[in-house]
């Protein structure tokens, strides 16, 4: 459904323009663009509204080509606190560095929009999306993405179309297209999914686990296949009509894109040169078994070229570029026409793989797991509520509390580099997410500790997040957590020429490099937790795709069969673990636990060197520690305090009103009126009701002075009349 109105304005600098606004109806989302007024001056710029949010979104580039040959883009989300109403916390206060989902919704930006540039295009390029008011029910992903690309649709930049992102939830097993974020926390998918017109471009998806048990059991809800495929089908059909009618409405609006593209310079005479001389010598040093030799042997040809006679008429960077293309024809050619890789392997086979488990003595879990070239040390770590991770999301009142966390680091000696290591990179926090997606389903959630695991890449051929993966799903079984199901997670690759197609399981670098396109797949034997997929232009039709997730599934279950074997072998060091005990007390006696001013409390923190968690609303003590008779021995510290206190009090009471008689008179001062009578003090701090019946003739008032006189004792409590 399209539904667009004008409104035409006045340019504030006084020369005649117009501002151009479109509302327009967009898979279920009413959205509202306005164009030419703010941002005049980057190449491209909307402000979109949905609903209470509003988002700008600006592209800028640089009137020069760098030298280099590849795609100067920096995508940038910013979600300023204002939007919401809210003040940055801590000690600047001001937005500062990128948090966790900026960089996350930027990567997600990033990945959407690539593609979508031509080839030869090599201008600095920057997109930036800033958050200026949030709605607490509109996906902020989505909606920031869709700004961006009108953005870029409407800039100078020659972009094909459009591109359309969309959200899939599932709510009693039925598909939603563009859940409220109150609906995606029912739904037991998340699937992000990004395209133009009818071609798929990225695909993010993650199993939501749910509080809801069956027969005592928590459901994982991963995907099948078949499954997946279907919500594809649906997002797929959404993307088109949402590209479409982005196009429609903008086209009359894209700016002249008539731009110099850096031509691809051919090599025709040094291709067959080294096609007719080298093709062997080339062929044998891609078949070096070791990514290392690989490497060392093509050096080797590239220096032999340089030396030739015939060579001194060509430059240096001709010969490399071009023996790089006769690389990459002889790859593609020897898989698809050979069926065999460049490490030998055929077109399904999963790379060798060795387990071992804890074999960090002092730390609560490890898995040392080797693919290949690919190895990560994956180390898991138990902790108490303090420990989470508090994040402050933009529509969010309160901070969230992460209790399942995922660091990813590749330090550069992994791929034979001197690099230094640095803070997260971006694709660091991405491959740590995407492990964190896809082991999240399988932590029971009334798990009493936090767990935070930490994959270090010792070594990298290809697919280490989904040695990250495999490795952390192992982890977390050496760290005594008794998650639901094993996670693996393989790493395929797909290749297209002319009619030709092949589909290759656990890639390795040089298939990443040189192969159209990639996706990780992770998941049980029963299904997927989660999938990441980025495709170029171009796309890829359902069934090729539907071969591709069940070749990834025959890859899956071989990794899980050695994963289930690792896991019967090991052994939980108990000794070293924490030790946990949950209780619950009176809510109105946790008071007594912290103390004044936290006094108690530290003092039992210290006296047994544990740590205490308190939920007042549930009455809930939780203590935990490494030595258990110690944990033991502070709850009942603690049952002592709140007993003791109980008692004592009571004890007294009783004591006090033990000396009341009946007929006995007071004179006393109106505490307190309620419905049912009034609280007249007595002595001692002990107040008689007198019922609301006597006195109801009367127009008594709190702190009035009344003479009354005891008229029951029951139940600890006096009941007393007027005296006449």
């Amino acid at each position: 459904m399209l539904n667009i109105f004008k409104n035409l304005t006045h340019l504030l600098s006084g020369k005649k323009g117009k501002t151009m606004q479109y509302e327009i109806q967009v898979n279920k989302n009413i959205e509202i663009f306005d164009i030419d007024k703010v941002a005049k001056q980057a190449s491209g710029a909307v402000l979109m509204r949905q609903g209470k949010s509003v988002i700008l979104a600006t592209v800028a580039r640089e009137e020069k080509l760098v030298e280099e040959d590849f795609l100067p883009l920096t995508v940038q989300y910013i979600e300023k606190a204002y939007a919401a109403g809210k003040i940055p916390g801590g000690y600047v206060k001001r937005e500062t560095k990128p948090t966790d989902t900026e960089t996350l919704t930027a990567r997600i930006i990033d990945r959407s929009l690539r593609p979508l540039f031509p080839k030869g295009y090599t201008y600095p390029t920057q997109i930036v999306v800033m958050v200026l008011s949030v709605d607490s029910q509109t996906d902020l992903q989505v909606m920031s993405l869709n700004a961006a690309s009108v953005a870029l649709y409407l800039s100078d930049i020659p972009i094909k179309a459009p591109v359309c992102g969309v959200r899939i939830g599932r709510i009693d097993n039925n598909f939603i297209l563009n859940p409220t974020n109150e609906e995606l926390k029912k739904s037991t998918l998340d699937l992000y999914v990004s395209g133009v017109k009818d071609e798929l471009l990225m695909i993010e998806m993650r199993a939501l686990a749910n509080d809801e048990f069956s027969q005592n059991t928590q459901a994982m809800n991963e995907l099948s296949e078949d499954e997946t495929l279907k919500a594809l089908s649906l997002a797929q059909k959404a993307i088109l009509e949402g590209s479409s009618i982005y196009e429609k409405t903008f086209i009359n609006h894209k700016k002249d894109n008539s731009i110099e593209l850096k031509e691809e310079i051919e090599y025709p005479e040094i291709f067959t040169f080294l096609e007719n001389n080298f093709y062997n010598d080339i062929k044998q040093a891609i078949n070096q078994m070791a990514k290392s030799e690989r490497a060392s042997e093509l050096n080797k040809i590239a220096e032999k070229i340089i030396k030739l006679d015939i060579a001194k008429e060509w430059d240096e960077e001709s010969i490399l570029n071009t023996l790089n293309k006769v690389k990459r024809n002889i790859i593609r050619s020897q898989i698809l026409n050979e069926g065999k890789r460049a490490d030998g392997r055929g077109l399904k086979e999963v790379r060798p793989i060795s387990i071992e488990t804890n074999i960090l003595p002092n730390a609560h879990g490890s898995c040392l797991f080797t693919r290949g070239q690919t190895q990560a040390l994956v180390v898991a770590t138990l902790g108490g509520d303090s420990d989470a991770q508090m994040i402050d999301l933009l529509n969010e009142k309160n901070p969230v509390s992460e209790r399942f966390m995922v660091n990813y680091n590749f330090p550069g000696f992994s791929v034979g580099e001197a690099s230094p290591i640095k803070a997260p990179s971006r694709r660091e926090l991405g491959h740590g997410n995407l492990g964190k997606r896809a082991l999240y389903p399988s932590i029971p959630q009334d798990y009493p500790y936090v767990i935070r695991l930490v994959s270090e890449i010792l070594e990298s051929n290809g697919s280490s997040s989904m040695a990250t993966v495999c490795g952390g799903s192992l982890a977390l079984r050496a760290a005594g957590v008794p998650s639901l199901d094993l996670i693996a997670g393989v790493a395929m690759g797909l290749i297209f020429e002319n009619d030709q197609f092949a589909v290759l399981t656990d890639i390795m670098g040089l298939e990443d490099h040189d192969g159209d396109m990639d996706f990780k797949v992770a998941g049980n034997k029963n299904g997927i937790t989660a999938l990441q997929m980025d495709i170029k232009l171009g796309g890829i039709d359902q069934e090729k795709l539907k071969i591709a997730l069940y070749q990834a599934k025959e890859g899956r279950l071989h990794i899980l069969n050695i994963m289930e074997k690792a896991a019967k072998e090991i052994i939980v060091n108990e000794e070293i673990l924490p030790k946990i005990e949950l209780f619950n007390i009176e809510s109105s006696k946790i008071v007594d636990i912290i103390g004044q001013g936290g006094k108690t409390i530290k003092e039992i923190i210290e006296k047994f060197n544990v740590s205490i968690d308190l939920d007042r609303d549930k009455g809930e003590v939780k203590i935990s520690g490494c030595n258990n008779e110690q944990i033991i021995a502070a709850k009942n510290y603690i049952i002592n305090i709140t007993t003791s206190h109980k008692t004592h009090k009571k004890s007294l009471k009783e004591k006090k009103i033990a000396e009341f008689e009946i007929g006995q008179e007071f004179e006393g001062v109106v505490k307190k009126i309620t419905q049912f009578g009034a609280f007249v003090e007595l002595k001692d701090d002990i107040d008689g009701l007198i019922h609301h019946s006597k006195i109801k003739h009367l127009d008594i008032k709190e702190q009035d002075i009344l003479r009354v006189k005891v008229s029951e004792i029951k139940n600890g409590k006096i009941s007393v009349d007027l005296c006449e």
